[in-house]
C-alpha cells in the first residue's frame, strides 16, 4: 500500500470513529449552520483542513456520510448534514448575462435589489469584441460573489448557453453567440475564464472592470475558483416546442460530421480552453439516446476533455428518460442508465426519490454515487466553501458595494454600443442632428419597455426604456404604441394615434420585433415574419410620414424584413436584440451620432 493510500486509510478510520462517536451523542452544535467547517464545533475534521489535497478532503468528507446523506446530496437542492456542521447548498444560480431569478439560488429580495443587466448574448456576440466578452464574465463574476456573501446567490452558477443557432425559429437562440461554432467557441472561452475568476489574481489583484484594476489579497491557490460556471445544453438542442414534439421528447438525428463540426466545439473549448467546472447535458434525445445517458459522450468530455468538475442534467432531464423519452422500463432504470453515464447531480427530485430502489434493486452502487459525490465536493471545496468563513477568504470584502458599479453600469452601456448593427442606411441617413430637429414620433410596441434583458434577466440597477434614451436627446418627442396589446400586434386597432403623431412629426423612428411573448424558453417561433399587423404597422407609417423613417428591430430571432430592405420610405435599419439596461442610452448615441455603431450580426437575418 502507498503513502498516500496509507493516510486515505488512516483518514477513513479516524473519520468512522468520528461518525460513530457523532452518532451516539447528542447535537450540541447549531442544526442550521451558516458556513461549512464552522467553528469551534466543526473546524477539526479533515474535510475543513486547507493544507491537505483537494481530493483527499474530498474522500474524506464522503466517508463520513452515511448512505442516505450520500443521496440527498444528489439534488441541486442538497440537504443539511447539521452532524457535519454542513449547512444546505442550493446548486442552481444563474448568470446568463447579469445575475437572474430563474433558478432558486439567486434572490433581490435583501440587502442587495439589483444587479447589472447585461444585453443579451446574442447582441453581445456581434461586438465581437473577445475583451468585452470577458470583462463582462468578470463583472458578472464580482456582483455574484458580493451576492453570495450577502446569503442572496450560490458559487455554482449554469451560464453560458453555448448551442449553436441552427434553426432560426428557436425561441432560446437569443441566450446564445449564434449560428457559428467558432464564434459560440470563442465566447465559451472568455466567459468562463472571466467568471470563473482567470483575471483575479489570488496573489494580488482583480482585473474586472472596463479598463479599470482594483486590488484584493487573497489565497486561493493555483486551483481556487472564484465561482463556477457550467456550459449547457450538451447537445444538440436547438428545439422547445414544435409541433407534437417539445424539447423533452425530441430526437436530435445528427450525423458524426455535424457533431463534430457543428455541436461539439464549443463545448470542447469551453472545457479544454475555458477549463469550466461544470457541463449540463440537455432534454433531448441524440440519436436515439437521451443526452443525459450518452455515455460515450460524456465519458469523453473527462477522458478526452479533460472536464475536472461535474455534470449536471438540466432540470428534470433525469425524469425525461423514463417519463417523456420512455427510453428505460422504469425509473429505478433511468437513474441507473444516467449515473453511470457520468452526471453528478440531478436537478430535480429523480435521484432522491429513486436511487435507494435501484440500489437495493443492484442496477446502483454505492461506489457510483461516491464517484458522483467526489466530482461535486471538489468543486466545492476549489471554491473555498469548505475553508470557513467565507468573509474572511479572498473575496470576503465583496459586497453591495460592489454590485451596480458605475463602472458595471458603463460597461453595460458600451456591450450595447458595440452589439447593434446598422443593417441599412440609404444616402447616409442616419445620424440624425439633434439640433435640427424640430419634432420627433417614436411609435411601436417595444419602444416605451424598460424590460429589454430578453431571457434570464433579473433586476436591472437602472432600467430605461428605448423611449427615455431618445427623449434624453430631443424633448418634442411624441410616442405611440400602434399595437394596443403589445408585441404581438393582433390588430390595427391601435394604428390611428400612431399615424396621427407620425403626421406631425419631422422625423419618426419606429420599433419593431420581438419580445419573450414571441421567443422564450418552451417557446419557439412559427414564422420568420414580424409578429401580427407590425409589418402593416411599419408600411402605414413610412406612408404617412414626412421623411423616410428609421425602423428598429428589437429581439434574438431572424426576422423576415426584405420588405423594409427594399421600401425607399425606410431610410435606415437598426438591429439591437435585447441590448439590457442601457440599450435606450446606446441607441440614442447611435442615432444622433454619438457612437458609430459596428456590429455584425452573429446569425443570418433573412432579408
Amino acid at each position: 500500500m502507498s503513502s498516500q493510500w496509507r493516510f486515505l486509510f488512516f483518514l477513513t478510520i479516524l473519520d468512522l470513529l468520528r461518525f460513530i462517536l457523532s452518532t451516539s451523542q447528542p447535537i450540541t452544535s447549531d442544526p442550521h449552520p451558516q458556513f461549512p467547517c464552522k467553528p469551534p464545533n466543526h473546524n477539526s475534521y479533515p474535510f475543513c483542513n486547507t493544507s491537505l489535497p483537494i481530493s483527499t478532503r474530498a474522500q474524506s468528507l464522503i466517508s463520513l456520510l452515511t448512505l442516505s446523506e450520500k443521496i440527498q446530496q444528489l439534488s441541486n437542492n442538497a440537504t443539511r448534514i447539521s452532524r457535519l456542521g454542513i449547512p444546505a447548498y442550493e446548486w442552481w444560480s444563474e448568470s446568463l448575462h447579469g445575475l437572474a431569478t430563474n433558478g432558486p439560488g439567486v434572490t433581490f429580495n435583501g440587502t442587495i435589489q439589483s444587479a447589472t443587466s447585461f444585453p443579451q448574448v446574442l447582441l453581445t456576440a456581434a461586438a465581437f469584441n473577445r475583451t468585452l466578452w470577458n470583462l463582462i464574465a468578470s463583472a458578472i463574476a464580482v456582483e455574484a460573489r458580493a451576492m453570495y456573501n450577502v446569503g442572496q446567490a450560490g458559487l455554482t452558477f449554469w451560464a453560458p448557453n453555448i448551442n449553436i443557432f441552427r434553426d432560426p425559429r428557436w425561441g432560446r437562440g437569443q441566450e446564445t453567440p449564434g449560428e457559428d461554432p467558432m464564434v459560440a467557441s470563442a465566447f465559451a472561452i472568455e466567459f468562463v475564464r472571466g467568471f470563473q475568476g482567470q483575471n483575479w489574481r489570488f496573489d494580488g489583484g482583480n482585473r474586472y472592470g472596463f479598463g479599470e484594476k482594483r486590488v484584493l489579497r487573497g489565497d486561493g491557490g493555483s486551483d481556487g475558483l472564484m465561482l463556477s460556471a457550467c456550459c449547457k445544453h450538451f447537445t444538440a438542442y436547438d428545439l422547445e416546442s414544435w409541433g407534437m414534439f417539445s424539447r423533452y421528447n425530441f430526437n436530435a438525428v445528427v450525423t458524426e460530421q455535424d457533431l463534430e463540426d457543428t455541436y461539439q466545439p464549443p463545448f470542447r473549448s469551453c472545457i479544454q480552453q475555458g477549463k469550466a467546472s461544470c457541463l449540463m447535458c440537455s432534454y433531448n434525445e441524440v440519436n436515439g439516446i437521451p443526452a443525459c445517458a450518452q455515455q460515450d459522450l460524456l465519458q469523453k468530455v473527462r477522458a478526452e476533455w479533460g472536464l475536472k468538475g461535474y455534470i449536471t442534467s438540466d432540470c428534470d432531464a433525469v425524469a425525461t428518460v423514463f417519463e417523456f423519452q420512455n427510453y428505460t422500463k422504469n425509473p429505478e432504470d433511468a437513474v441507473a442508465d444516467v449515473l453511470k453515464s457520468g452526471v453528478d447531480i440531478n436537478c430535480g427530485t429523480y435521484f432522491l426519490r429513486h436511487t435507494q430502489s435501484a440500489i437495493e434493486q443492484g442496477k446502483v452502487q454505492e461506489k457510483d454515487i461516491d464517484r458522483a459525490l467526489f466530482n461535486l465536493f471538489s468543486v466545492q471545496l476549489r471554491l473555498g466553501l469548505f475553508d470557513g468563513d467565507p468573509k474572511k477568504g479572498p473575496f470576503g470584502k465583496l459586497g453591495p458595494k460592489d454590485v451596480c458599479t458605475s463602472e458595471h453600469k458603463t460597461l453595460a452601456l458600451e456591450a450595447a454600443r458595440q452589439g447593434i448593427v446598422l443593417l441599412k442606411n440609404d444616402k447616409k441617413f442616419l445620424p440624425l442632428k439633434k439640433n435640427s430637429i424640430s419634432s420627433l414620433a417614436v411609435v411601436g410596441p417595444m419602444a416605451n419597455e424598460t424590460k429589454l434583458g430578453g431571457g434570464y434577466t433579473g433586476v436591472p440597477c437602472k432600467p430605461e426604456s428605448l423611449l427615455d434614451g431618445i427623449q434624453a436627446y430631443v424633448k418634442k418627442t411624441s410616442y405611440a404604441s400602434g399595437c394596443l396589446d403589445g408585441v404581438p400586434c393582433s390588430s390595427n386597432t391601435g394604428f390611428m394615434e400612431a399615424v396621427s403623431i407620425a403626421r406631425d412629426a419631422e422625423f419618426v423612428i419606429l420599433v419593431a420585433g420581438l419580445d419573450l411573448s414571441q421567443e422564450t424558453e418552451d417557446r419557439d417561433r412559427y414564422s420568420l415574419l414580424l409578429p401580427g399587423y407590425q409589418m402593416s404597422l411599419v408600411t402605414t407609417i413610412a406612408a404617412v410620414s414626412e421623411k423616410p423613417l428609421v425602423l428598429v428591430i428589437t429581439g434574438g430571432g431572424p426576422l423576415d424584413i426584405s420588405f423594409a430592405e427594399e421600401d425607399p420610405r425606410i431610410a435606415s435599419i437598426l438591429w439591437i436584440g435585447y441590448p439590457g439596461e442601457a440599450g435606450g442610452k446606446a441607441l440614442a448615441e447611435v442615432i444622433f451620432g454619438h457612437y458609430n455603431p459596428g456590429g455584425r450580426l452573429p446569425m443570418t437575418l433573412v432579408s
